[in-house]
Order: C-alpha cells, then sequence, then structure tokens
C-alpha cells in the first residue's frame, strides 16, 4: 500500500501546503511518493525529494503541465493511480480544481477536507461550518482525498533523500488554454502560510482606516493582513485577505481579530490558530467565544497604544 501525494507548486518552488499533505499521506501507512508535474521543475523534484517521509518523487516534465491546467495535471495523476491506494491533494485551490475530476474518473467518491487520518480508510472532517466533526470510513480501493493543511504539522523540509524517477507527461488534453494570471504581488507573508496573522473587520469602517490602523501592526510584528467577509464585502480589503469559511483556511502561532464580531463562517477560518487575540468594543460578541486573550475596548484608540509600545 503507498499514497500519492500531488505537490502544489510554481515550477520552482515546492509550496508548504504540500510538507502537510505529506504528514496526512503518512498516517495513512506505507510509502509515500510524491508527484511533482510542472515545466522545467526540476528544483521542485529536488526539493520534494529532500522531504523527510517521502520515499520515491515521481517527475513528469511538459509544457502541458507548467501552468497547472487541471485537465492535464488530473491526466496525469489518473496515468499513476493504478498504483497507489490514496492519492492525496492540499484542500487549496488547486487541488480542490483537480481531485473531484479524478474522483470521478476513478468513481470513487471523494473525502473532501480531511483534517485527521484514523486508520488506512477512516478519516474525521469538519461539518456545518466547523461546528461538528465527522468521522467517516471509506470502502473505495483508492481514497482520493483533499487534506486541510491546518489540521496536519508541515513534515520537515530537509533531512529525506528520495529517489527521483521521471515520468513519462501526457499530452495536451486540449480542453483548456491557459491565457494569464493577474498575481498580488506583497512584501507581507502568504496569508496561509504565515506565523502571525492582524485581522479586521467592518468595525474599521473605511478602507483607509483598515490601513491606517491595522498596517503599522502588522509591520511591528511582521504579520499578514486578513479580514473578515463583511470587510472585504465593503471594499475595506481585497478578497484574497478573505479569512473564513468562503475565503482562506489559516492556523497561525497568532491571530489578532480586531473589530471583527466572530461570525460562524468566520470562526471556521480561523479557530484552530494557536493563540487568538480579539479586540472588540462589544462584550457579546461571538469572537470572544474562542478567544484566549479578549479585549473589550475601542480598536481605534487600543492599537495605536499597542503598536508605541511594541
Amino acid at each position: 500500500m503507498a499514497a500519492l501525494v500531488i505537490a502544489e507548486h510554481d515550477n520552482a518552488q515546492l509550496k508548504g501546503a504540500t510538507l502537510n499533505t505529506v504528514t496526512a499521506a503518512l498516517a495513512c501507512g506505507g510509502e509515500v511518493h510524491v508527484l511533482v508535474a510542472g515545466k522545467n521543475a526540476a528544483a521542485v523534484a529536488q526539493a520534494a525529494a529532500q522531504v523527510q517521509g517521502v520515499s520515491m518523487v515521481l517527475h513528469a516534465d511538459s509544457p502541458a503541465l507548467g501552468t497547472q491546467l487541471a485537465e492535464n495535471l488530473a491526466a496525469q495523476v489518473l496515468a499513476l493511480a493504478g498504483g497507489y491506494s490514496h492519492i492525496l491533494f492540499p484542500a487549496t485551490s488547486s487541488g480542490r480544481n483537480v481531485a473531484p475530476r479524478v474522483a470521478a474518473r476513478l468513481d470513487v467518491a471523494q473525502l473532501s477536507d480531511v483534517t485527521k487520518v484514523l486508520g488506512a480508510d477512516t478519516f474525521e472532517r469538519p461539518i456545518y461550518a466547523g461546528n461538528a466533526i465527522a468521522t467517516v470510513q471509506s470502502a473505495d480501493a483508492v481514497k482520493v482525498i483533499t487534506v486541510r493543511t491546518t489540521g496536519f504539522d508541515a513534515a520537515p523540509a530537509v533531512g529525506g533523500s528520495a529517489a527521483i524517477e521521471t515520468m513519462a507527461a501526457v499530452a495536451d488534453s486540449g480542453k483548456s488554454a491557459f491565457v494569464g494570471r493577474e498575481l498580488t504581488k506583497s512584501d507581507r507573508p502568504e496569508l496561509t502560510a504565515a506565523r502571525i496573522i492582524v485581522s479586521g473587520g467592518r468595525a474599521l469602517g473605511s478602507a483607509e482606516k483598515f490601513t491606517e490602523v491595522l498596517t503599522p501592526l502588522a509591520d511591528k510584528l511582521g504579520a499578514a493582513l486578513g479580514a473578515s467577509r463583511a470587510a472585504v464585502d465593503a471594499g475595506y480589503a481585497p478578497n484574497d485577505w478573505q479569512v473564513g469559511q468562503t475565503g482562506k483556511i489559516v492556523a497561525p502561532a497568532l491571530y489578532i481579530a480586531c473589530g471583527i464580531s466572530g461570525a460562524i463562517q468566520h470562526l471556521a477560518g480561523m479557530k484552530d490558530s494557536k493563540v487568538i487575540v480579539a479586540i472588540n468594543k462589544d462584550p457579546e460578541a461571538p469572537i470572544f467565544s474562542v478567544a484566549d486573550y479578549a479585549l473589550e475596548a475601542d480598536l481605534f484608540g487600543v492599537i495605536p497604544e499597542l503598536v508605541a509600545q511594541l
């Protein structure tokens, strides 16, 4: 029995979500192989080979795989699927795009957002916006899984010495074509990988106040900036900052929620954070129910004072 992890990367660097997925694969039992499918991605394959717990890296290199189009990547996974009992993807936008295609072609049920592996065929996953945990057992010969990366520690990125095997790349399906990509560039840490996140809600009142109040605190802490859905919908922050069930799922070492009431969909995206600090002037705010440290105060006075003390 072996598990296949589909590496997430940009053809130059292995993304951190892959390391968490390797940990989940190791919990399934048996060997763990990693598929690196891309274009000129030899450096990624080398990085994957150094991850502790990985016994083999399968490297498929082709222009058709360079942009990670779901149709082509799914075909590459299906070409290898026969040799594996588990196929695991990070539960990112890319993984969620490819995994259902693989599961459908294999005629198996997909196991989504797995947060714990109880055995080779038994898993836990959140339901009802994380308010309940379902234990799911699969009798399918191949388990196609998306892994909620916040549920697993990252495997050590160095110390491994896996063999790298070159695989024949699939031909371009011709079903889709890459047109362009608009990337948000920032000097701040990526939201899902940040150790510290400063997040703001609708109480900030405007995009200008959002930047004016939260940016100095984030700069002092070397933190990523996040936002509630209400703040994003109001135009105070860009979409890629949204934390929550319909945004990004995060679990940093420190999460500072400023002016966020704590709607269920927001709590589902951040309540696994190691330490949660909530600043809100409403004593009944639901965010206080999950906070390790709660400060009932006006954020416009408290945050500048906190920045001055740092």
